[in-house]
This record gives structure tokens, sequence and C-alpha cells, in this order.
């Protein structure tokens, strides 16, 4: 899911086995395995009676022959080849697809793994470590880290880590030293990926870590002191626990937040939050408070060049200018309640023994997504034993070196994490202890294709890799979030207000004006927020559709992009536009809560800001613009494709519920038909269910969308009741003049603006430069 070139979910290679470490059985066909003594044979045996007696076994014989040859001269017959690969793959399918292997561990069998006496540092032992991943020779910021009172540095090496890499004061693994250890995890482990930290997890681990800062080669610690930052010592007793605020578990549907708004940077976002949650800019209404004691996982943010990800940082300032972003150091720590998630990075943060099982990062997704699908993964577990994350102000310094970002590396989380955030809060289990859940939940991952098989054999690997080295799982606790919430009272509310910190917006500080333009943004988003958007984009998707859920995604709940051709990678959903009414009713039983659906075709630009008054219970629909909308008589019409498509829509009315035919009759009449071009209209919830019923109605009939969606909205209400006026001043040109362009017609004052182009990126920004007029907060998405 996450990443090209991923290697299939149902692959062939088997499950982790169990009792780690006990040789392995015999194989079956293994010399001598079902090897029987020859009998005795009659002196006076000869050939034709010999024949005769095994004559069965001699016709097997040809016939192993004759199929092996067929499939030599298949294979070397290029025409032919062809066939025998149609025929594997329709055996194949008639099969069905191969269940993923479930991993086979027997738990009370892993032994433990001494260390070796030959190994480095065998005898060493420490309690709180800082673990990074090391290729380039050693940098002053590493060198800080060695310096860290209190705490011991690993360095842990990959291929391309130089020859001879070494730092005072810091214990390096080299990729010899690590097969050295006796990990299972370490043979699932790329040998060129900052993802080999596994193996340094384990051995800090196996050395006495009680406490373990995840930290990459550029982390630079204000005053050296990691205990004035974090929370190393959670202590015991109610004494040493006091209360913190958390998000207010208030709205059950709110899934996730953007921690870097409570922490006063509105425009920022962290990488692995899902792009349609970007525009959510408004502080908390209020907090509530939880005990501390449990934030067994604790997120640092990083002033200078914080966790963001590749759209964030091509799009808010010049190429060759660098970052230098700055959190409220002052502002709260703050808590996520069950039921709630945040991305979680592998540069800056810590982990409290209780969660060491969450520091395993897969090795299937690129590296760019795997410590945001572990930091989504351990969430999700942290909540069976009663942990839960928290957030604290700046922790860190990294400074921007200013270097490429590999979009690629990450596209496939701005597309899929949402549905993954959505998986983990619904998947349940039924294990009955933390690491047959741990377990259970990575292969459902990986069924559900958010990572691969070798991902739970991986996950098999390493918990018995923990209990080999003497962790100990935590004990399981019960789910809040499947018990009745709790009444939030006034006592509860917790206000906190942050600061509004100076950001970037095409590399120069924001000012004064940038508050009134997110005050816009949130209004819009108040007024939107619970509108789904479905949009047809004709142009390539692989070009545009990432750029319009980024457009469209700040202001309402969600952007469906359809197109001809589905695109699973960018979630792009196939719908032909000649039928797309058609698919309109899988998307409103998709999003059941919904306020009302807004169509749009990529044709036409949506300027939401023009449409705050128009009334989200009534049909909207272009019937007032007159090359939009247009009454076909059918009566001595010569074009055939209006005299079919009339006939179709007198089939459908003819069968129609009384409602729906004197709706339509009294509004049109029977001898014409509307055509419109529906490039944009709206329909409220309370019309939902009649535009499906008319949907069922039409069933296969090869009715056009140009045809069917003003006859729906004929059939559902009078055009005197619907909202006319939302939509009365759009701009609808049916061809540019010569010489002309979109921008020579476009309009910030228009509720819309059609037609327009967009093929690209570059199209795109064009016309984000248009709109920036009546929402310029769009300009930092260019």
């Amino acid at each position: 899911m996450l990443v090209q070139d991923r290697p299939s979910p149902h692959g062939a290679a088997t499950a982790a086995a169990g009792g780690g470490g006990g040789k392995p059985s015999s194989p079956r066909g293994a010399p001598g395995a079902d090897r029987r003594h020859p009998r005795p044979f009659a002196k006076n045996l000869d050939f034709a009676t010999w024949a005769s007696e095994h004559s069965s076994k001699l016709l097997l014989l040809l016939f192993a022959v004759a199929s092996a040859a067929a499939v030599f001269l298949l294979r070397g017959a290029a025409p032919d080849a062809a066939a025998l690969l149609c025929l594997d793959r329709s055996r194949s399918s008639s099969t069905g697809p191969a269940k993923l292997p479930y991993p086979d561990v027997a738990w009370s069998k892993v032994p433990p793994l001494a260390i070796a006496a030959g190994v480095p540092f065998a005898s060493f032992r420490a309690e709180r470590w800082i673990v990074v991943a090391v290729s380039t020779p050693p940098t002053a910021a590493l060198a800080a880290l060695a310096r860290v009172k209190g705490w011991q540095l690993l360095a842990v090496g990959d291929s391309h880590t130089p020859a001879g890499w070494e730092l005072k004061g810091a214990i390096f693994l080299s990729l010899e030293l690590q097969a050295q250890l006796g990990y299972r995890s370490v043979d699932f482990l790329p040998y060129g990926s900052h993802v080999r930290k596994t193996a340094g997890y384990l051995f800090a681990i196996q050395h006495g870590a009680k406490v373990i800062f995840d930290a990459d080669d550029r982390a630079e610690v204000p005053g050296n002191d990691l205990g004035k930052h974090f929370d190393v010592d959670l202590g015991s007793g109610i004494t040493n626990h006091p209360v913190l605020l958390q998000y207010s578990h208030a709205d059950p549907n709110r899934t996730v937040v953007n921690p870097y708004v409570h922490f006063g940077q509105r425009s920022v976002w962290p990488r692995g939050l899902p792009l349609d949650k970007v525009g959510e800019v408004a502080h908390e209404v209020f907090y509530t408070e939880v005990f501390s004691g449990r934030q067994f996982i604790q997120q640092g943010l990083s002033d200078g060049l914080p966790d963001v990800d590749a759209v964030f940082y091509f799009t808010r300032k010049p190429p060759t200018s660098a970052f230098d972003l700055r959190f409220d150091s002052e502002a709260p720590k703050v808590a996520l309640p069950q039921g709630m998630m945040a991305p979680v990075n592998s540069f800056n943060t810590l982990f409290q023994s209780p969660a060491f099982w969450g520091l395993m990062m897969p090795v299937s997704v690129s590296s760019m997504a795997a410590d945001v699908i572990r930091g989504y993964w351990a969430q999700r577990i942290l909540w069976e034993i009663g942990g839960y994350v928290a957030f604290y102000p700046p922790t860190i310094y990294r400074k921007d070196h200013i270097q490429a970002y590999p979009f690629a590396e990450e596209k496939d989380l701005h597309v899929n994490v949402g549905r993954l955030i959505k998986f983990l809060n619904e998947w349940r289990s039924n294990k009955r202890t933390l690491f047959e859940k741990i377990l259970d939940l990575s292969y459902a991952m990986a069924e559900e294709g958010f990572w691969a098989e070798q991902d739970v054999r991986l996950t098999a690997a390493w918990l018995q890799d923990l209990l080999s080295v003497g962790y100990r799982q935590p004990r399981l606790m019960s789910l809040e979030i499947d018990r009745q919430r709790a009444t939030i009272g006034e006592g509860d509310m917790k206000e906190f207000v942050p600061k509004k910190l100076p950001s970037v917006h095409l590399g120069v500080d924001e000012i004064g004006t940038v508050n009134y333009e997110i005050g816009n943004l949130i209004k819009w988003r108040k007024n939107f927020g619970n509108v789904v958007m479905i949009m047809h984009v004709s142009g390539p998707v692989d070009r545009t559709a990432l750029e319009w859920r980024l457009l469209y995604g700040r202001i309402f709940k969600t952007v469906i992009i359809l197109a001809e051709q589905s695109n699973t990678e960018l979630a792009v959903e196939r719908s032909t536009l000649s039928h797309a009414y058609k698919y309109l009713p899988k998307v409103f039983e998709r999003y059941s809560g919904a306020d009302g659906f807004l169509f749009l075709q990529d044709h036409m630009i949506l300027n939401y800001w023009n449409l705050l008054q128009a009334d989200k219970d009534k049909l909207w629909i272009t019937n007032k613009i007159a090359h939009s909308w247009i009454t076909v008589p059918l009566e001595s019409n010569k074009e055939e494709w209006f005299v079919k498509q009339g006939a179709l829509v007198k089939q459908v009315i003819g069968n129609s519920p009384v409602h729906f035919q004197t709706n339509y009759k009294e509004n049109i009449g029977e001898d014409k038909i509307a055509f419109c071009g529906s490039e944009l209209f709206y329909v409220p919830r309370r019309f939902v269910e009649d535009f499906g019923d008319l949907v069922g109605l039409v069933g296969n009939l090869d009715l056009h969308h140009k045809i069917a969606v003003p006859m729906f909205f004929m059939a559902m209400d009078s055009p005197q009741n619907f909202d006319s006026d939302a939509l009365a001043g759009t701009v609808f040109k049916t061809e540019l003049p010569a010489n002309a362009t979109f921008s020579t017609i476009y309009t910030a004052q228009a509720p819309a603006v059609f037609p327009v182009k967009v093929m690209n990126e570059i199209d795109f920004i064009k016309v984000i430069r248009l709109m920036s007029k009546g929402d310029p907060l769009l300009m930092e998405l260019v």
C-alpha cells in the first residue's frame, strides 16, 4: 500500500517458525527420508514380463515425460508463451488468492539469548540510551549527543556507513557486528536503510535500557540535557504524577489532530498527517486533563527544521532558502486520548520501557514512511496497556541543510494514511496477551495491504527477540474507547490559547493580515466541513489528483476523486463521466453522516468563499446559467442522440413512483427534456435517498450524465425550490475567445468559473495564483 515496488502481501514466503532458536527438522525430501528396501526379483524375469507387470507405471512415466516436453516447447515458443502464462493465471484465479500464513510462535519456549563473550561491550550496561542510524562520517551534532550526560549513544551502521567509523563516547554497531548478535530480526533488515536501528534497539534493551531516545545524527539537544525536555523518569505513586492537558474526547469522530497548532504553528503540519486535515487550524475550544505517568511514548517537537513532509517543504519557501521555524517553548505538553492519533517520528521520540515493543520499524514500506507507519501502529497497541502518546515543546534543534525531499518516497502516505487511521481505530482483537495482540494487528495490517507479509514475519521475529533478551511484556488493560465516555462538565474544560508564532509564506514572515485570513479559513471550514466533495478529473490523475485534494481538502470534509481509470496508489476511483451519477450512491453510503454532497468537474473552478450564504438543505444546480442548462424539444428534433435520450427519460419516468412522475411532468412536461452540463451540483442529505432511488430506476440504461442529473433534480423537487441564487453568478463560457486564457475570464467574485483546463502542476499553480485573490492562504500551496 504505502510504497511502490513493495512485495505483495500474499507472498509465498513461510511464516516465522515457533520455538525460536530450535534446529529445523529435516526436510521431507531429504535423502533417506522415505527410502524403502528393494524387493528381490526372480532370476528368470525378462523385459516383456516385467513390462506387462508394470504397464501402469510405464504409462505414468510416459505421460510425465510428455508433459515436461510440452512445457518446454510452450516456453520456448514466443507466441505460445503467453498462452501458458494465461493458463497459469487462470488456474491461480480459479483457486482464489493465497491466504497469508499466520506465524505460529511458541511463546513459552523462546530460549534466552546470552551475550556472546567475544562481542564488544558484552559486559556494558546502561539505563538511558540514544539510538541513531549513521550513514555518513560523524557530525558535530552527533558528537554533542555523545556528550549528553547520563546517556549512552549507540550508532547503528548500514551499507553506506564509511569504513572505520568511530566517535569517542559512542558504541558503533557495524553490519558485521549486527550479524554476530544472534537477533532473528536482523535477517529481515535491508542493508542500506535507517531501519537497521531495529538491531540497535534490541542491543540497548539487552544491555539494560529502561529509556530509549530515538534520534538522528543532526539532533542538537539544547543544554545537552534531555531530562529538561522530556519526562525521563515517570516516577511512581500519585504524588509523582501531576496532571497534564489532554485533547478532548468530546467528538468521537475526531481521530487525528495536528499538534503543531497547539505549539503556535497553525500553518505547519507534521509528516504523516492526512492532507485533508491540514486546513484544521483553529485552536482547541477546550482541553481535558489526565494524570501523567503513562505517557510511554513522548514525541518532542523540533525547532529549525521540524518534521514536515515534502509537500510542505517544497511549497513554503524558495528552493535556496532554509527553514528556521520556532515553536512555543512555554506551551504545556499535551496528551492524546484513546481514539485520537497524531504522527510520531523516529528522530525525536522518547520510548519508555513499557513501549519498547513499539520500536520495530517495518521493512516493506519506504524509508520515509516506515517511522510514521510504526508510530500509528504503536499508538493503537499502546491503548491496550492503558498508555498514551504525549507531545512536548521543542526538545531538539535541527538545521535545515536544504536537501531534496524524496516526495516519491512518501506520496503513498498522503493517499493512504487516512484509511490506516480509520482501520486502526476500528481494529479489535480477542487475543489474551500483548504480544499475541501485536502479532494479530501486524497480520491484519498485511491483509489490508498496509505493509507486506515480511513485516508479519519480522514482527514475530522481533517479539521473540524481545523475549530472548529478557524483555517482559506489559499487562493488558481494558480499552476506554469501548466504554461509554464520561460526560465533560464545565469544571473539566481547561482552556489554553496557543501563541500565533511567525511562520513562512513564500520565504517571508507572516504579517498581521494572516490572522484575518486564517479566520476566514476557519469560517469556510466550519460551513463546509461536513460536506463531501466528489470531483471527476479528466486530466492525468498522477499529475493533478493530489493537487485537487490539497486545494479543496482544506475546506470540505473529504475529496473523492473519480476518473476514467482508477489509480489505487492515489486513491482514485473509476467512474466514466458519461455515467458518473451512477457512482454517487456508493459515496453517499460511505459518508452517511455528511450534511450533503457537492459534485464538481475539474473543468470548473469553485470559489467556495462566495457560497457561505447557500442553503445546504436545498438542491443547487446551474439551472439559471443559460449556456449550462437548456431545454430541448423532442418533437421534430432531428438529432438522433436527443431523441434516444428522450425515449430513455420517458421510460424511467414512466416506471417511477407517483411523486417523481408528478414533479417531473409539472416541471417540464412530456415533450421536452433538460440538458445540463452538470459540471457542478449539490445534493443535500434529505434528497440522498431520492437520488439513489432514481439511479436504481435508471439501472443499466445508457442515460447520459448530462440528461440524467437534470431529470433527477426535476423529479426530486421543483426548480422554484432550488437554491438558484447559490450559483446564479457563475461565469460560464462555452468556449474561450481566440488568444484568451482562463485568467481573462476568471473572477474571484463569482461562485464558480468555467472552463479551465488543468493538465499538470504548472496549470494548477496558475489557477491557485488566480484563486488567491479570494483566499490568500492558497499561496502557501505554490
